[in-house]
């Protein structure tokens, strides 16, 4: 019996003196991509929220209000301050938002800023500075089709979920939800699933490059396509919003007739609705659309170039003046009365629609 004891606590030492080396064996085993993978996920996590929506109610019979879950997403904390960045369509109609850390430490948010047409919006916690770690930023300008990318999320719930994939393309366009063109977005094959919207997404060093926003997915899961709004825009807007509440982008100070209209009749370009006074339209001389003392109405003056690029509709009037700062001059090429012209716009800032 002492020798049958002997010989066990022989093989338990045995055991105990080996399994640590093979488990740091099994460990030594894994790919240098596989670590690059599980290092990010370590690091970039701890900056990943969940964000919980909720809207008021009216109970039927006792007319009390009460909330209940709107909906759910994601979002990533943006500095020691306690902003947190989100997607607009995220936290759109609810009455109250909770951020929950990647601690399940749960924080009341308020909504600080929103740029809808770049489905993008920020919140506030009130949370002690050793509970937030913002993410670091990366750029997008010089992202190549086919490098990694990663994935930080709360899909259906599901809290802190990694998917890995690369860049399926760059420069595409998605629509925002006031129906104006979001440009240079990426396209991404990493999986993208309801509630993760909002979340990060990551390059191999762990850098934000985009913002995850929509899929397409025909039966509403993800079918290999996602989106994210690149960080260099985030980069742009992400500021004014603490700052302003709001976006504030450089324009010409006009109104122009809506882009359907100008389809209608056969214009390619801008049409000048009216031009506001005392801006840099009007000071350069641009004209809105005028009624004659008969009755009939002229056609405005219709910008087809900025900077020499062509311009065949808002957005992408919009989207060339958004790359230049605000006091900026940009040279336009208008149409008045089927005569072309040159003229130059100092921009000014302009408020969001």
């Amino acid at each position: 019996m002492a020798s049958t004891l002997k010989k066990l606590s022989f093989l338990l030492f045995l055991f105990l003196l080996f399994w640590p080396r093979a488990t740091m064996a099994q460990s030594s085993e894994l790919l240098e991509d596989e670590k690059n993978t599980i290092e990010i996920f370590q690091k970039a996590s701890p900056s990943v929220v969940f964000i919980t929506s909720l809207v008021l109610r009216r109970d039927f019979f006792t007319l009390n209000i009460f909330e209940i879950p709107k909906g759910t997403g994601s979002g990533f904390v943006w500095d020691k301050e306690g902003h947190i960045v989100t997607n607009y369509h995220v936290v759109e109609g609810a009455s109250a938002l909770n951020v929950t850390l990647a601690d399940n430490t749960t924080f009341s948010a308020d909504l600080v800023g929103v740029a809808p047409s770049k489905d993008l919006a920020v919140l506030k916690i009130k949370a002690p500075a050793h509970l937030l770690n913002p993410i670091p930023l990366g750029s997008s300008a010089n992202l190549q089709v086919g490098q990694k990318v990663l994935a930080i999320g709360n899909p259906f719930g599901l809290d802190h979920t990694l998917t890995v994939g690369v860049v399926s393309a760059l420069g595409r366009e998605i629509t925002s939800m006031t129906d104006r063109k979001i440009y240079n977005v990426i396209q991404t094959d990493a999986a993208i699933n309801p509630g993760n919207s909002g979340g990060p997404l990551l390059d191999s060093k762990g850098r934000l490059i985009g913002v995850n926003t929509a899929i397409i997915a025909p039966a509403g899961a993800f079918a290999g396509i996602g989106f994210a709004i690149p960080v260099d825009t985030v980069k742009r807007v992400v500021p004014q919003l603490i700052q302003h509440g709001k976006f504030i982008r450089p324009g010409l100070g006009i109104s122009v007739v809506a882009d359907s209209i100008a389809a209608r009749l056969g214009v390619k370009g801008v049409i000048i609705g009216r031009v506001n006074p005392e801006t840099g339209a009007a000071k350069a001389g641009l004209k809105g659309i005028a009624r004659t003392s008969r009755g009939e109405y002229i056609l405005g003056d219709i910008i087809v170039a900025v900077d020499g690029q062509p311009v065949r509709n808002y957005d992408e009037l919009a989207f060339i003046l958004e790359k230049h700062e605000i006091g900026d001059t940009v040279e336009l090429e208008i149409l008045r009365q089927n005569k072309k012209m040159k003229v130059k716009v100092k921009l000014e800032p302009v408020e969001e629609d």
